[in-house]
């Protein structure tokens, strides 16, 4: 027997209070019929002996503290699934927008998902090929992986996403167990439209399920989207043996309205008024990525956040780090250059990339490039840097092939078109023709067998017509 409540003790933002409930559970649905005889749906979010608060989807406006019923259905927020949510569009909460009606169920399932037991886990291995070289080589996503982007206002992360979802395949080739679920938390109506119509347009919508929660869409509404998003991952992964890769942005707008949220309730406030709950609620978004031992499907994660005033030790950023196996960090000097994707090499890292890469996964040279490169860019600001001291005409000989080094990485590495699709043979040969334009002895984290096939200067050289150019001419030191 479910008993029905008539009038609210108060109404306070989107909440509302109730005195003298029993046998309420926290996260219960809650049914909320208006004076009017509308209904509205409602969670419940906080006990307190006898009085419960609930947060209400569509909010408080025109609630009678009089004659409102409140029901309470006795179970948690539920969403339908069935494989016919490819392809569709939903909102925050899970309900089709796309105007081509209801989801026939297969099954219902919380969306707060279930735990997994931590022995169950299989070690991620095996990589997701993005097309762009500098997530594949030196930033390498492996499937079962999180991995988040870190961005600033002003980024092209949207770009970026939108560019994933179009390009992503699984490294056997076999797409027809791979999709990608994606959802948009906050976003503005011009956003979503951007999402949905470069989908469309490159014909990739049949492998995409897509969450849209708007900037004017209640905030309970956007916390819900990511959970949505991840019971939706799960179900096609594990009960459809997919591979699934679910793209998240943007987590900064979650936080945001997890702390409006958690004001409302009254909460004690933490670091820069988030709650202090902050990271045990990230964690249960992130560690719902994965694989699980005797499944054939998985769960990959790609969280883009905006880094308020590009601070990396905000707190949604730090918390994030602490959580995930890596981050992608976009950096706005290169974007000024007008470089794209505007990846930052050195505070980037792919924490498991080690094991999902090499011989029998990318190529046997992969480790080799990666390692490299990095070492090499790193020399490369370092010579930046006392450039903008002594002078570059300073410079010893060594550090000014490294200036060239640098700009020629930047030009033909890390730039790319939001068109451009590089399978991983290609963009680790551009690795090592860009490698070669530097003197061999300078290689000091490549073996010498490798480098005997890999190097090649004036190959280099005459790719990126360095001759042509009358600053870099002494760079053609070999063969003169």
């Amino acid at each position: 027997m479910s008993l029905q409540y008539v009038g609210l003790h108060e109404v306070n933002g989107p909440l509302i209070f109730l005195d003298h409930v029993k046998n309420a559970g926290y996260e219960e649905m809650v049914e909320i019929k208006c004076e009017d005889g509308t209904t509205r749906l409602g969670k419940v979010v906080q006990l307190e002996g006898d009085k419960a608060a609930i947060q209400v989807f569509e909010g408080t406006n025109g609630l009678s503290l009089k004659n409102t019923r409140t029901k309470f259905t006795g179970r948690p927020m539920e969403l339908v699934l069935s494989k016919e949510i490819l392809g569709r569009t939903f909102n925050g909460s899970g309900q089709p927008i796309d105007g081509l009606g209801k989801i026939y169920a297969e099954k219902s399932l919380d969306i707060n998902g279930q735990p997994l037991n931590p022995v169950s886990r299989v070690y991620p291995r095996n990589y997701i090929n993005t097309g762009i070289s500098s997530i594949d080589a030196l930033t390498t996503l492996i499937r079962g992986q999180k991995l988040p982007i870190f961005s600033g206002s002003g980024m092209p992360h949207n770009e970026l996403a939108v560019q994933l979802v179009k390009q992503a395949k699984i490294s056997d080739g076999d797409g027809k167990n791979f999709c990608i679920v994606f959802a948009a938390m906050g976003v503005k109506n011009d956003v979503a439209d951007y999402f949905k119509r470069s989908f469309e347009e490159a014909g990739v919508m049949e492998k995409v399920v897509m969450f849209v929660n708007l900037a004017n869409d209640p905030i309970i509404e956007r916390t819900l989207t990511p959970r949505c998003a991840l019971t939706a991952a799960e179900y096609l992964a594990y009960e459809h043996d997919m591979h699934v890769l679910v793209i998240l942005t943007d987590i900064t707008s979650y936080c945001e309205a997890l702390r409006e949220f958690s004001s409302s309730k009254g909460e004690i406030p933490g670091r820069k008024g988030y709650p202090g709950y902050l990271y045990s609620d990230l964690a249960s978004l992130y560690e719902r990525a994965g694989i699980i031992k005797g499944a054939k499907g998985s769960v990959t994660q790609i969280p883009i956040l905006t880094m308020p005033n590009d601070d990396i030790t905000h707190p949604i950023p730090d918390l994030t780090g602490y959580i995930t196996e890596g981050q992608i960090v976009l950096d706005r000097g290169l974007n000024q250059m007008g470089v794209y994707p505007p990846v930052g090499v050195l505070p980037s890292l792919s924490r498991l990339m080690k094991d999902g890469i090499g011989e029998g996964y990318t190529r046997k040279d992969h480790s080799d490039v990666s390692n490299q490169l990095f070492a090499s860019y790193a020399k490369v600001q370092d010579a930046r840097s006392l450039a903008s001291v002594i002078g570059e005409d300073e410079l010893s000989d060594v550090d000014k092939k490294y200036m060239v080094f640098g700009s020629l990485f930047e030009q033909y590495f890390l730039n790319q078109g939001s068109e451009d699709n590089r399978s991983i043979e290609t963009t680790l040969d551009l690795g090592w023709s860009l490698l070669s334009v530097l003197p061999r002895e300078e290689l000091d984290r490549v073996d010498n067998e490798v480098l005997d096939k890999f190097y090649d200067h004036e190959a280099s050289v005459k790719r990126f017509q360095l001759k042509a150019d009358p600053i870099i001419r002494e760079l053609a030191y070999e063969g003169e």
